[in-house]
């Protein structure tokens, strides 16, 4: 049974490295990480802020997906961390660390994990653009 050593949303900034020496395990042959980062750009326009707003069962319901999609997948460990409020270019927004015996198994799971919380989680992002148009993404 897998062991989900984080599943949070949080204003703090995001380690990759915090989240893989949550996972590594002895036991496991594969370790598999993902980090969205905030990108300069979208849209051929250039991004000059982003912030991510979120509902306030964000953090009950990264837990939820989390359980969810791991239930589905033989690995060890895993982490998984959606920051929220401004995030400055180039910093991390999104991270995901997974441990399993075997290598498919780890890269099937953060795969999965990455989407499934992408597509579920109650997180909506506005970008501002450096020529002063902004706008919303994941909104209803």
């Amino acid at each position: 049974m897998v062991q989900i050593m984080r599943a949070v949303v949080t204003s703090e900034k995001v380690s990759i490295d915090e989240l893989i020496a949550l996972v590594k395990d002895e036991g496991s042959g594969a370790l598999v990480t993902f980090t969205g980062d905030v990108r300069n750009h979208d849209g051929g326009k250039e991004v000059a802020r982003l912030t991510y707003e979120i509902h306030p069962s964000a953090d009950e319901q990264i837990k939820l997906i989390t359980q969810s999609v791991l239930a589905s997948f033989d690995v060890v460990k895993a982490a998984v961390v959606h920051r929220y409020g401004q995030i400055p270019i180039g910093q991390t927004a999104f991270a995901v660390a997974v441990s399993s015996h075997h290598r498919a198994n780890a890269f099937n799971a953060c795969s999965a994990l990455v989407d499934e919380i992408k597509l579920k989680l109650p997180i909506w992002k506005h970008q501002v653009f450096a020529d002063g148009s902004d706008e919303w993404v994941n909104t209803a």
